[in-house]
C-alpha cells in the first residue's frame, strides 16, 4: 500500500441559455470551456496525473473531462458513472471505494453539493490550512480539491487536503 492521490473536480460553468434543456443535458458555458482547459493545464503542470477518471454522465461533466483530458500528457482510463449524477457525498465515496487498488491517482468529475460535502468530510487533521479555509468558503465550478492518503481506496474515510484550487486563483 503506497500513497494515493484523490482529485475532486467540480464540473466547469454550465450554460442556462436553453431553459427547455433538462439539467442533465446542459452544456458548458464559454467561461466553463476556458476554466476546464485551465484546470487540465494546471493538473499537467503540477504533474497531478490521474491514472483513472470517474466522471458523471451529465453532459457538462463529460465536456469538462474531455477538455481536461486534452491537456494531459498521457491517456487516462475513464469510467462514466450514472451514479455520480446528483449523488450525495456518501454515494460518491461509495464509488471511490470501488476503485481498483492498482490505481494510485483517481480524478472524480462531479457535481455539488455532493462533491463539496465529500471534500469537506474527507479533509483530515493535518490538512493544509489555506486549502482547508478556501474549501470551507466555497467550491465553485471547475474547482479542484487534491487529497493524499496512505492505504486502499476501499478503506478511505479521511485524507490530507493539500490543495484547493479555483480557476480565478490561477489566472
Amino acid at each position: 500500500m503506497g500513497m494515493k492521490q484523490l482529485l475532486l473536480l467540480r464540473h466547469a460553468k454550465s450554460s442556462w441559455e436553453d431553459p427547455k434543456l433538462a439539467d442533465f443535458d446542459r452544456p458548458l458555458a464559454g467561461r466553463g470551456l476556458k476554466a476546464a482547459k485551465l484546470m487540465g493545464r494546471e493538473l499537467a503542470g503540477r504533474d497531478w496525473l490521474p491514472d483513472l477518471a470517474l466522471v458523471s454522465t451529465a453532459l457538462r461533466t463529460r465536456d469538462t473531462w474531455r477538455l481536461v483530458a486534452a491537456e494531459l500528457p498521457a491517456h487516462t482510463r475513464v469510467t462514466f458513472a450514472d451514479a455520480l449524477y446528483d449523488a450525495s457525498a456518501a454515494d460518491i465515496l461509495g464509488q471511490i471505494r470501488q476503485t481498483d487498488p492498482s490505481s494510485d491517482s483517481l480524478l472524480v468529475v462531479g457535481h455539488n453539493p455532493g462533491l463539496e460535502d465529500l471534500a469537506n468530510q474527507l479533509a483530515a487533521p493535518g490538512s493544509e490550512a489555506t486549502a482547508r479555509k478556501r474549501l470551507e468558503e466555497k467550491f465553485p465550478t471547475a474547482s479542484l480539491a487534491r487529497f493524499v492518503f496512505e492505504g486502499d481506496w476501499s478503506g478511505l474515510s479521511s485524507a490530507r487536503l493539500t490543495h484547493s484550487l479555483r480557476p480565478r486563483d490561477l489566472g
